[in-house]
């Protein structure tokens, strides 16, 4: 017999309502994949590799400044723009999966030196150079958010700027930390399909709209993580076409931009960077984090003491428009921009990276 862990919410007359948890997965899938997970871990006991944690015996060497946290772990940050001591502005910007301490909205010098600005990125918890974090989640994202800042000196507010799936940062942040961002901007955000304020129908069609390596890569992220690094690496089942860099991308300027990189080995080498600790540590802990259960649901958050913008474009193939359309909608507070033509990697679009600045700054 099919059962399901979902809890069960019921309407005013006794009717189950379904949610857009049981609509994108559902029972049949979610028992499934519990009771895969239960036999994997009486059997087979997939269990990741340890990580090859930088600048200890066998583990890449330390090349970037690091920073030490409260619990003992190490963040590698980089810093660009004018130096803190003469910054108007400082900034703190999250990378996206597969991305690095080095990624920005690429503003340019001029405009930087201009309005004045610090900024700083920082490889997340198992990412590069930043040892990993076995208990990740998105508050302890936000948490290494803070503790760098105050490790930099950056002061009682700072600004943050989040990329895709680091995005998850800022909404921790938003959650667990508001009164010290003086400003936030989400870069083409990844949304969690099992967010409870999604409306049920229009996060189930949508879901189905995505290719089935990666419906299956999510729903076991979301329901057996511990089974997420055996299932990635078996070649017969469905994985994600976002690891592999497979997925359709309906924008040109997207598809070229991935195809270059595929040419000329910056795709590899990206990956070789970012995974250089294990896979599992970045990637795969990314995507339980991201798409796991979280502890509170975005769409339910109360208006920041700060201004929030989110900037979205309507051909991207990562991140679906219609649900970044609807979540906006939710949160009147946001101030929604949304890009026509526009693909997932915002960073490459010429002077949008100026836009941001000037605009969050405003």
């Amino acid at each position: 017999m099919w059962v399901t862990s979902m809890p069960q919410v019921w309407d005013e007359e006794g009717v189950p309502k379904r949610g857009a948890a049981d609509a994108v997965t559902p029972a049949p899938a979610a028992a499934m994949l519990s009771s895969l997970a239960g036999w994997l871990s009486r059997t087979v006991q997939p269990q990741p590799p340890p990580p090859r944690v930088c600048g200890t015996d066998g583990g890449p060497p330390v090349t970037a400044p690091r920073l030490r946290l409260r619990d003992g772990r190490h963040l590698a940050y980089c810093e660009a723009g004018v130096p803190k001591d003469k910054a108007r502005f400082k900034v703190v910007f999250s990378h996206g999966f597969t991305g690095s301490r080095e990624d920005t909205v690429r503003p340019s010098q001029e405009v930087a030196e201009e309005l004045g600005v610090y900024m700083v990125g920082f490889d997340r918890a198992g990412y590069g150079q930043s040892d990993p974090n076995p208990n990740r989640s998105v508050k302890s994202a936000a948490l290494d958010v803070e503790e760098l800042a105050d490790a930099l000196g950056l002061g009682p507010k700072f600004y943050l700027i989040g990329i895709s799936l680091g995005c998850h940062a800022v909404w921790g942040a938003l959650k667990y930390i508001p009164d010290r961002i003086a400003g936030a901007a989400m870069m083409a955000p990844v949304v969690n399909y099992w967010w409870p304020g999604f409306s049920a129908d229009l996060a189930a069609e949508v879901y189905a709209k995505q290719e089935v390596g990666d419906q299956w890569a999510l729903r076991v992220s979301h329901h057996a993580p511990g089974i997420l690094h055996w299932w990635m690496e078996q070649s017969w089942l469905p994985t994600s076409t976002v690891v592999a860099g497979t997925t359709p991308l309906p924008n040109k300027r997207d598809a070229e931009i991935r195809s270059n990189m595929k040419a000329d080995g910056t795709f590899q080498q990206r990956m070789e960077q970012a995974t250089q600790q294990g896979i599992h540590e970045s990637y795969y802990r990314d995507m339980m984090v991201m798409f796991g259960k979280w502890e509170f649901d975005p769409m339910s958050l109360p208006q920041p003491p700060c201004p929030v913008h989110l900037w979205q474009g309507d051909e991207d193939g990562l991140v679906p428009v219609v649900l970044q359309r609807y979540l906006a909608g939710r949160l009147t507070w946001i101030n929604y921009h949304e890009l026509p033509g526009t693909g997932h990697f915002l960073s490459s679009v010429p002077g949008l990276g100026d836009t941001v600045l000037r605009t969050l700054f405003a």
